[in-house]
Formats: C-alpha cells, structure tokens, sequence
C-alpha cells in the first residue's frame, strides 16, 4: 500500500527540486513616460508628428516611419533654414530610385514635452509626398529616434507616448511579434491565395497600403493563379512615381490575426528594397493601423492589440487615376489605359477644379470621394483653360 506523504513534506520535496526558480533574481528599471501627444493620419494611415529642428522656431511634419533606417530633413526644409549637409558616400535607396545624401551632424530634434540630441540628419527631397498628401512633408522620423525609446501609437486615441528604455508591461488583449531588427523591423506573416506561403516582410509604418509584394517573390512563389485580374496603377514612393499593379489576394495572417481579401501592389523591384529573397514584400500601415502599437527596439518587441479599426473595410476603389496637390492646384497624375478614368476621357496633366459638387480644392477630400465602389463620380476639369464635365463609375478590384 502507498503512503501519502503530508502536504508540508510534498512542498518541501517541490521547493527543494525547484530552488534555482526561486534564487533568482532581475533588477529592473521601469519604463516612464517621457511625454505624449496628438499625431494625425494622412492618407493610407501615415502618421504625422509636428516637431521642430535645431533652434528655428518654425513647426514642421515629420512622418513616423519604421521603413526608415535613420532621420530626415527635405531638401526645400534645409534650404528655407539656409542649413547645408555635408556630402557623403552613403546611398539611400527607394522603389523608384537611389541617390547619395548628404547629412546635417549633431542636430536636434524638438517634440511636443521631448528634445533629442546628437541626430545626424540625412537631407532628401520628398516633393513627391508633399504632392501626394497635400500638405508639406518636412521630413522623415526612423530609427535614429525609435532605437532611443519605447514609442506606443495608439490609433483609437490618436495619441503617440514615448517611453525611456526599461521594463514595461505591455497591455492584455494583444500579441507578441518577435521581429529581426537592425535598424529595419523584419517580420514574418502568412498570405494565401492559390497556395499558402509564410514569408518576411518589412514592417513598414510609412507605406501608405497594405501589402506590397515583388514580382520576383510572385513568380517563384505561384501565389497568385495565371488568370488573375491585375489593375494598373501609380504608386509614389522614393525617387518619384513608380507603375505597379493592384488586385486582392484571398488571406494575411500577422501573429494570429487574419484579414481577408486585401488589397496588395505588386511591382518590379528594380532598385532591390526586398533584397529578394530575403523579403517578400512589405507589410504597410494601412493594415498595421488596425492595431494599437507598441515599439520596443531595446528588446526587439513590437506588441500589437486589435483596436476599434480592426474590422474596417478595406479599399478596393479603382479609378485608374492619381490625384496630387501641385502648387496648390489639384493635378491628375498619370491615366491608367482602360481605367474608368480614361474611358471617361480624362487625361494626366488636367486640374481638378472641383468632384461630386465640391470645389474646396482639398486633396484628401477629393481622395475620399473617389472611394466607393459602384458609386458615380463626376469631375469638373479645367484643360486649356476650359470648364469640362466628366463622368464615371468607381470600379471595384475585389
């Protein structure tokens, strides 16, 4: 017959075989906030922070962006403030292009309740995201400023809070990523369509879309079936505009989230921003808006918690056409053949002078107009200094 042994004697035995759990001990450093502030979203999701650099009092737009290995200022920014970079052998590279900057060494940045120092600013011309989001774009915050902090973006708050380094808690509800980082965060998700693939991709806060994938990593990858319905269009990105193609592919799962039926861009990735194979594509903010989210470098953490945007539609609007804001005037870009757009008889270079009865001349309104699938949209254009009228159905990719 066995003998039970008494409970103290049983959590003796427990405390004895499991004494190295109990000896151990962690100094920690809580993290403390540092400041929090508004920020607001440009289109596709973008976050823009307002800040000012070095000691000109000036408040400028600064997009957050963790596709960004470093710290920007545009060129136009730097000349207005009659700064000059000192040039350098480093190349920036982009989707549409590469160039070499030049950097403006040991400057500082300005947020609201938060001053770093000791940033090197590289110096590029963002024109193109100025025209595209209708307002000006002063530069580009990446990881020379994320690496120093634990930064949480709130979307349902619209509030940004920077941490010091240290221990923090992170909320229940969400999900932890493990992503490579270096100066890039690195992470893998899944997508399906015709087949399964699990995948890297950049984690990519400053591209306005949700997923963009190579057309190297689609050919060897045969996600998509031959047959697929692909939809030209223009994208914007570093070094000017770029022809990509947009459809929908079937499921992207990030940790144990899923989306379904999401709008991706495929392109030729001539310049090698995926480094294929490395990466398949980029994951953008447009999907990752739809957590709350909490950067930590230090510890290579990104948390994500499902926030009140999670279950939003996604955009499937196809016009064919892009609209920019060029010296205040409301410009079309170029006009995709076979588009609803072009079978309208719209052409690039005609000026917006108003859409659907509304002639604020404002960018994201005409944009927001435009993204109805179904609905009929009708333009008022100035070409050659003549009023015309112009009418047409918003088509769907889904």
């Amino acid at each position: 017959m066995k003998r039970l042994l008494p409970a103290a004697l049983l959590l003796f035995v427990f405390l004895q075989n499991n004494v190295s759990l109990l000896a151990q001990e962690e100094f920690i450093e809580p993290a403390k906030v540092i400041t929090r502030f508004y920020f607001r979203q440009l289109y596709g999701g973008v976050i823009l922070l307002k800040g000012t650099f070095a000691n000109y009092p000036d408040s400028l737009n600064f997009i957050l962006d963790t596709g960004s290995g470093g710290i920007s200022l545009d060129s136009t920014t730097a000349d207005y403030f009659k700064v000059k970079g000192v040039p350098s052998d480093k190349t920036i590279r982009g989707i549409a292009g590469m160039r070499k900057v030049s950097f403006l060494y040991n400057q500082r940045l300005h947020l609201p309740g938060l001053s770093i120092d000791s940033l090197n600013f590289h110096i590029n011309n963002y024109d193109i995201l100025t025209t595209v989001y209708g307002e000006r774009i002063d530069g580009i915050i990446g990881y020379s400023v994320l690496s120093r902090y634990i930064v949480k973006l709130d979307y349902d708050s619209s509030i940004v809070t920077f941490y010091s380094k240290g221990y923090l808690k992170y909320p229940r509800g969400g999900y932890l990523l493990r992503p490579i980082i270096t100066t890039l965060p690195v992470q893998t998700a899944r997508i399906k369509d015709s087949k399964t693939i699990t995948s890297r991709f950049l984690f990519d806060m400053g591209a306005g879309l949700c997923l963009m994938l190579s057309s190297d990593f689609l050919k060897d990858s045969s996600l998509l079936s031959s047959k697929r319905k692909l939809y030209a269009k223009e994208a914007e990105g570093l070094g000017g505009k770029v022809d990509m193609h947009a459809t929908v592919i079937k499921e992207v799962k990030v940790g144990p989230y899923k989306f379904r039926n999401v709008p991706v861009y495929i392109f030729d990735d001539i310049y090698n921003v995926t480094s294929y194979p490395y990466l398949g594509g980029i994951l953008g903010n447009d999907l990752l808006r739809r957590f709350n989210i909490i950067l930590n470098y230090e510890r290579r953490d990104i948390y994500i918690t499902p926030n009140s945007h999670f279950n939003e539609q996604f955009d499937y609007a196809y016009t064919g056409i892009e609209l920019y804001n060029l010296n205040g005037l409301i410009i079309i870009g170029d006009v995709a053949i076979g588009s609803p757009a072009e079978k309208a008889g719209l052409k690039e270079g005609d000026i917006v002078v108003g859409v659907n009865k509304t002639f604020d001349q404002n960018l994201s309104h005409y944009k927001a107009a435009m993204q109805t699938p179904g609905e009929r949209i009708k333009l008022v254009i100035r070409r050659n200094d003549t009023l015309m009228e112009f009418s047409f159905k918003v088509k769907s990719i889904l």
